[in-house]
């Protein structure tokens, strides 16, 4: 069992890598999506475009999550007056694909190993007969946006987004930039 002081220790570690990072202007998402990191990003994008207008990276490695807290994501990326880069590592799907797609596209880079994938949107819910009809007209609402914003970010056409997104669409870094999700591949922070 973690002892006060580790856990304080570790509180401490964690804020001083969380300030090096702002420092550097860079932010990190990792991990699902949901209310939590959309606040915490939304932060650190705030602070950092008050701070300058100079450049944000945002690193994403994330298996997507709560679609709500993707859009909310992908809004403030082109809301704050800062520019801001997307690196995708590891993998970046459903709503971290969307967030990943905010910035325009010679923006969005990707390391060489990076998967990305494109679906349409899950449904959870129990409730009665209109509860469910209610949520199947909002999902495919949602469904039709999201194919719009992918349509839009990679310059496919809609009808293209909507049937590849049918299913988990799955693309490597390569085939990311061959779709028009990704702009480029970088080896190197140099590169960015």
């Amino acid at each position: 069992m973690e002892t006060v002081l580790q856990a304080a220790n570790n509180r401490d570690h964690r804020a001083m890598i969380e300030e090096k990072l702002l420092q550097q202007r860079t932010v990190l998402i990792y991990g699902g999506i949901n209310q939590d990191v959309a606040r915490e990003v939304t932060e650190k994008l705030f602070i950092l475009s008050a701070e300058s207008n100079d450049e944000i990276k945002i690193y994403i490695n994330s298996q997507g999550g709560h679609v709500e807290s993707g859009d909310t994501i992908f809004d403030m990326i082109r809301f704050c007056t800062a520019p801001v880069k997307v690196i995708g590592t590891g993998w970046v799907a459903s709503a971290g694909a969307l967030i990943y797609s905010a910035p325009p596209v010679e923006n969005r880079l990707a390391l060489p190993h990076t998967r990305f994938m494109i679906h349409q949107p899950l449904g959870g819910v129990q409730g009665s007969a209109s509860d469910l009809e209610i949520e199947a007209r909002e999902i495919i609402k949602m469904r039709q946006r999201l194919d719009a914003t992918f349509a839009e970010a990679t310059g496919q056409p809609l009808k293209r987004v909507s049937e590849d997104s049918e299913r988990n669409y799955w693309m490597s870094a390569q085939e990311g930039i061959d779709y028009g999700l990704v702009g480029r591949i970088v080896e190197t922070e140099k590169d960015i």
